[in-house]
């Protein structure tokens, strides 16, 4: 394994996974879609160039789902673990902070802050909703 190479899986282990390389952008996704599908107040995320991310086991057991054209989530069909979401209008993947335990999440930045419902008190930027070059107002919010 490549020292900048992560293995990832989902809850059970059926599904695995390889990061390599360096993400694009890590941090905490605050919008009603993420805290819905994660269970959770916040999400954890790790955006990376879909070429950087692997699927080497169990690919036949990924299920997906669209709620949106923006993303398609995908989980374990035998155990439900949430895996990753494609996104492929931004031309990323994001695998969740969890599903890669060893690799070493640095958090840069809060998106969609607007509508937390866990007021996170860190020093990191917080922005409304997404950068401008996501598509979003790019407006920071105060800690």
């Amino acid at each position: 394994m490549d020292n900048n190479e992560y293995v990832g899986h989902c809850f059970c282990g059926t599904i695995e996974l390889r990061v390599t390389g360096s993400p694009v952008a890590m941090g905490y996704c605050h919008c009603e879609s993420c805290r819905a599908w994660s269970a959770s107040p916040v999400n954890a995320f790790t955006l990376w160039s879909p070429q950087a991310v692997r699927l080497t086991q169990g690919s036949d057991q990924l299920a997906s789902y669209n709620k949106t054209d923006r993303s398609t989530r995908k989980w374990c069909k035998v155990c439900g673990g949430h895996v990753l979401t494609e996104h492929p209008g931004l031309g990323l993947t994001d695998v969740y902070a969890a599903v890669i335990p060893r690799f070493p999440f640095k958090p840069e930045v809060h998106v969609n802050y607007g509508e937390t419902v866990l007021h996170m008190h860190d020093g990191l930027s917080k922005l409304m909703d997404m950068p401008k070059e996501m598509g979003g107002s790019g407006r920071m919010m105060a800690d």
